[in-house]
C-alpha cells in the first residue's frame, strides 16, 4: 500500500509502505484460545519490530476494534491549525474526515469540509456541497490514505514486503536504542521511503524515527518523537512532533510541528453507508 499526503504542509507527515505478493514464513503456536502466528525471523531487526508491535498491540487487536473515531490537531510553528474529526473502518480501510478547523488545508474555502474514502472512491464537500475539482479529489486521495496508516502504522510494520536491517546500539540522552532500518519492496521500481526505527531496548518502543518523502523527492530524513497512551488495550503514539534532522538523528533549531490524537473511541459500530459521498 502505498500511502500519500494531502497538501506540501504536510510533506513531513508522509508514509510509504509497499507490499507484494511474497508470502511470510510463520510458524503456528496454539493455546487453549487462539492461535498464534509467529514469523520466521529475517534479522535481528525483524524480531526487534515483531516484538515492538506485539507490546504495543498487533494489527490482529486492532482490526478486533472494528473502528475507531478520534480528534486530529495538527499544528505548525506559525500557529496554524487544522482539527479534524476522524472516522475509520479498519476493515476495508474506510477514512472519513471533517475539519472543525482548517487553516492549513484548503484556508481559502470557508464553512466546513468534508473527505472520505468508502472503499471505491475518494469525495470531498464544502459545506455540504460536493466538490468534483479533479486536482482537489488527488488531495483527498493522499490525505485519507495516509492519515489511516499513521494510526495503524506501528501494525502495518509487519506487513508483507517491509524490510528490516539492524544497524546499531545508539546512546541518547538517558536511552539506549537498538536502531533498525526499514525499507519496502518497490513494484514499479520508483524510489521508496527508508526509515530509522529508535526501539528503547528498556521499554520495547519506537520513543522516535527518521523518515524520507520520496513521492516529493526529500531524501533527507525528517524526524519524529512519539508519546504513548494505552487505551482499551491498545498502546497508540497519541503525541507526535516533528521536524529536520540529519541521519544521527540530531535535530535542527527550527520549531517543532505537533500533531495530536485525542478523545480517541474503538467499537462505535460504525457502517460502510457512513462514508458514502
Amino acid at each position: 500500500m502505498k500511502i500519500r499526503i494531502f497538501t506540501t504542509a504536510l510533506i513531513g507527515l508522509s508514509i510509504i509502505s509497499c507490499k507484494n505478493d511474497k508470502s511470510m514464513n510463520t510458524a503456528e503456536t496454539s493455546t487453549d484460545t487462539i492461535t498464534a502466528t509467529v514469523p520466521k525471523f529475517e534479522n535481528k531487526g525483524h524480531e526487534l519490530v515483531y516484538n515492538m508491535v506485539q507490546k504495543v498491540g498487533d494489527l490482529r487487536k486492532l482490526y478486533d476494534k472494528k473502528d475507531v473515531v478520534y480528534t486530529y490537531t495538527y499544528q505548525t510553528p506559525d500557529g496554524k491549525t487544522d482539527v479534524t474529526t476522524e472516522k475509520y473502518i479498519f476493515d476495508g480501510e474506510l477514512s472519513y474526515g471533517v475539519y472543525k478547523k482548517h487553516e492549513r488545508t484548503l484556508p481559502e474555502s470557508s464553512g466546513v469540509i468534508e473527505q472520505g474514502y468508502d472503499g471505491k472512491e475518494y469525495w470531498l464537500k464544502n459545506d455540504g456541497k460536493s466538490i468534483e475539482d479533479e486536482k482537489l479529489l488527488k488531495m483527498v486521495a493522499f490525505n485519507r490514505p495516509t492519515n489511516f496508516y499513521w494510526f495503524a502504522m506501528m501494525q502495518k510494520l509487519m506487513d508483507d514486503g517491509v524490510n528490516y536491517e539492524y544497524l546499531n546500539e545508539k546512546n541518547i540522552g538517558d536511552a539506549t536504542y537498538d536502531v533498525v532500518k526499514v525499507t519496502f519492496d518497490s513494484l514499479d521500481n520508483s524510489p521508496k521511503d527508508i526509515y530509522q526505527l529508535y526501539i528503547n531496548k528498556s521499554t520495547g518502543l519506537v520513543d522516535q524515527f527518521l523518515f524520507t518523502v520520496m513521492d516529493f523527492d526529500k531524501a533527507d530524513p525528517l524526524l519524529m518523537q512519539l508519546e504513548y497512551e494505552t487505551i482499551d488495550g491498545l498502546m497508540i503514539p497519541t503525541k507526535r512532533k516533528y521536524k529536520a534532522s540529519n541521519w544521527d538523528a540530531e535535530v535542527t533549531n527550527e520549531p517543532w510541528i505537533n500533531v495530536n490524537w485525542t478523545d480517541i473511541k474503538f467499537n462505535n459500530g460504525l457502517k460502510a453507508a457512513d462514508f458514502k459521498k
